[in-house]
């Protein structure tokens, strides 16, 4: 690890908490305007998963920050392609280059490994061209591919365009749930490499297509060294942080420290002192310091994959909130419940739901409170929340404290 440089400024624990508040979208007026695709082009990355139990996570992130936003426009929002017509390939960005006519379909997203796996900014292909690298020169996964498989699905999809893994021949053997088909182990062998490329979902099935045919011409290119690639991603990172520890910034997109170490000096980002932070080197955009974070903050519920507060360590250290998604843990040592959410409301985490659905009333199985003073905003960010799910009705189940638990039923029509 390298010594850092001298500190530029210092900063108070609650300032770096409005700073990375404001950098992540939830400070100040949202951007409306913007929408889905403006607050993916500013967080750099949307983490997926499985799990739905309110909703997919990659729908709340949206949803958190916006407000309630129709799920199909979200998902719209990432998936439907614009289009650039006349001469020349859209990057995107409003401009163009090549030659040909005509309407050209110009995605916006495309998913890759990133913090997770993760929905990302189609101008941001370039940019993982170090990580297409390495996954091409490395050993894989334990799953075997026989010979001719990868090349029968590359051949495949050139002949019948856009296909999801079941139209290719399958996602799965019969057996255990893990247990891929030869030609997902292809295609997604393919996905790391770069060679397929996923900028549209079915549903929840990926749809796969050649990257020489999805991937806009300006940004199909490997021309970025290492260097440069993790560069612009670890300032990508600050900027979408507004201020972080060498941890913080290079977990963001899952880089190495050394990474980070060898790339931090030519990024931009100054570096900062912020007071409670344990004497820990930190870094901040520096326009997120050229002025004090003001304006009205969201009420909501955080997914556990919101990148607000998916690094466990800097939510600890920002908020004072110890969070761990208990999806993956033994039912009878859950402590807050199967996908707890916690609760945003005048920018600190006030307390946390684990909600489910049952039918039009949108349950929240177990509930937990900072105090009395955050009933109103549990209760407001569960009335939102249920609206925007198409619930009629909010039912609370398990709660500690019985007084907090009358408190809140009041509060709820």
């Amino acid at each position: 690890m390298t010594t850092p440089p001298r500190p530029t400024a210092t900063l108070s624990a609650a300032e770096a908490r409005r700073i990375a508040l404001r950098a992540q979208g939830f400070l100040g007026a949202p951007d409306r305007k913007a929408g889905v695709r403006g607050v993916l082009r500013h967080l750099g990355a949307v983490q997926l998963d499985t799990i739905s139990v309110l909703a997919r996570s990659h729908e709340l992130i949206p949803y958190a920050r916006l407000g309630a936003i129709p799920r199909t426009k979200i998902e719209s929002a990432y998936w439907t392609p614009g289009t650039s017509t006349g001469t020349g390939t859209s990057t995107g960005t409003g401009t163009g280059t090549g030659t040909g006519t005509g309407t050209t379909p110009t995605p916006h997203a495309f998913e890759y490994w990133s913090h997770a796996a993760c929905v990302l900014p189609i101008e941001e292909w370039p940019h993982f061209a170090f990580r297409r690298r390495a996954y091409r020169s490395r050993p894989h996964w334990h799953h075997h591919l026989p010979d001719g498989a990868y090349d029968q699905v590359i051949k495949q999809l050139r002949a019948e365009g856009p296909l999801t893994a079941t139209e290719l021949g399958g996602a799965k053997n019969k057996g255990e749930w893990w247990d891929w088909s030869e030609s997902k182990i292809a295609v997604e062998r393919a996905l790391m490499y770069g060679e397929v490329v996923c900028v549209e979902r079915r549903g929840w099935k990926r749809v796969y297509d050649l990257a020489e045919r999805a991937i806009p011409a300006p940004l199909r290119h490997d021309d970025l060294d290492d260097t440069e690639c993790v560069r612009r991603l670890v300032r990508q990172a600050g900027e979408a942080l507004g201020v972080g520890t060498r941890s913080d910034i290079a977990d963001y997109h899952r880089l190495k420290s050394e990474q980070f170490d060898a790339v931090i000096e030519d990024t931009g980002l100054v570096p900062v002192t912020v007071e409670g932070w344990d004497g820990k080197a930190a870094w901040a955009d520096p326009a997120a310091l050229a002025s004090s974070p003001r304006g009205r903050h969201r009420t909501t519920l955080l997914s556990p994959f919101d990148s607000l507060i998916w690094e466990r360590a800097r939510t600890e250290r920002i908020f004072g909130f110890t969070h761990r998604l208990e999806a993956y843990v033994p039912k009878p040592k859950r402590i807050h419940g199967y996908f707890a959410m916690p609760v945003l409301s005048g920018g600190r985490l006030v307390g946390r739901v684990d909600p489910a659905r049952a039918g039009s009333t949108l349950v929240a199985k177990q509930v937990s409170l900072d105090g009395p003073k955050a009933v109103p905003a549990v209760a407001a960010a569960l009335l939102e929340a249920a609206n925007w799910v198409g619930c009629d009705s909010v039912r609370v189940e398990r709660m500690d404290s019985p007084p907090l638990k009358q408190a809140l039923l009041k509060a709820l029509p």
